[in-house]
């Protein structure tokens, strides 16, 4: 395990570098140059002001969604579940959007719209834990519900669209996905959040394996089964409002990376819970750098001026192709 984490540690640190360089306007040398101090006042404020809490927002967003899919997949019993389907984030993203529709928030303000965000990924997962408490929170109810709640929110973003058209930017934005324009501030909302919300999901590692078991074993336990889900999902919900509320809703990061996690990890949460923070913090990064490498390219194929791929849609590309080859492998496994 030391040495996994070790070799995590070691492809973050490659993906961060890499991402540093992978923007325009600045050469690796240039890069280099600035890290030691040097550079002109130009290329610092690129690198130290942009670049790099951008590379810092990535690797908390992407370990706050992570722990937030594991999270939500032990406390539902489901491998299918995920921020993306169980209302949490089209709810965060809701309350993003109107938030900024209505002149509340913007990107100029990023604490009320991790506020926004926060309530609306709170409102999602409280309809669904609504429409869901007449199962007496039954994984398998819950996580259909969740599916329906997520395409209701869904289509009251797009109600929102039709209301605001001036917010097309805006609503793609957050529904795709992106780490461009991210600054300090970003940060330091950020990870103050994800770390507290973090070190209480690991805290309940314990309750969580024991209902990754089964209601009956945990009651069995002498555990609130009702009462540790309400807890687990109170987590997710908080880890995953505050991802999207800095970078958007990032697909598929939340429901693929956990299942990576106990692969690598084991299924002790005590130990997949923090493996799955680092592959989801590799994964975006990576994702990152990629999509700005990308950009670079296609823009001098195209010859466009300026292109920007956002790093959303390289992961909902890359998750739904992996996710097909997964199932198809493993056709008889029941999701």
């Amino acid at each position: 395990m030391i040495r996994r984490f070790a070799a995590l540690a070691v492809l973050a640190a490659v993906c961060a570098a890499v991402e540093l360089v992978a923007g325009r306007g600045m050469s690796p040398g240039t890069v280099w140059d600035v890290l030691g101090g040097g550079g002109d006042t130009t290329e610092r404020h690129i690198l130290l002001q942009l670049r790099l809490p951008r590379l810092l927002v990535a690797l908390c967003a992407g370990a706050s969604l992570a722990v937030a899919g594991l999270v939500l997949q032990s406390a539902l019993r489901n491998p299918l579940a995920g921020p993306e389907v169980t209302g949490v984030t089209p709810g965060a993203v809701l309350g993003a959007v109107t938030a900024t529709a209505l002149g509340l928030a913007g990107w100029d303000s990023p604490l009320a719209v991790v506020l926004a965000a926060c309530a609306g990924g709170c409102g999602g997962a409280a309809l669904l834990w609504l429409l869901a408490g007449r199962g007496r929170g039954d994984p398998a109810q819950t996580a259909v519900h969740g599916v329906l709640v997520s395409a209701v929110l869904g289509g009251l973003t797009a109600m929102v669209l039709l209301v605001e058209p001036g917010e097309l930017g805006s609503v793609v934005q957050w529904l795709v996905g992106t780490t461009e324009g991210r600054v300090w501030q970003h940060w330091h909302l950020l990870w103050p959040w994800a770390l507290a919300w973090g070190t209480a999901a690991w805290l309940l590692t314990g309750p969580l394996t024991l209902l990754r078991c089964g209601d009956d074993i945990a009651l069995a336990a002498g555990l609130s089964a009702r009462g540790a889900r309400t807890l687990a999902l109170l987590c997710a919900v908080a880890l995953t409002a505050g991802a999207v509320a800095a970078v958007g809703a990032l697909g598929f990061v939340g429901l693929l990376v956990p299942h990576l996690a106990v692969a690598l990890f084991g299924a002790d949460l005590r130990v997949s819970l923090p493996g799955a923070a680092a592959v989801g913090a590799v994964v975006v990064c990576g994702a990152d750098a990629a999509a700005q490498l990308s950009s670079r390219l296609l823009a001098a194929a195209l010859e466009a001026g300026r292109l920007t791929l956002p790093v959303g849609a390289l992961t909902a590309c890359l998750g739904a192709a992996l996710l097909l080859v997964v199932v198809r492998r493993t056709p008889g496994r029941t999701f």
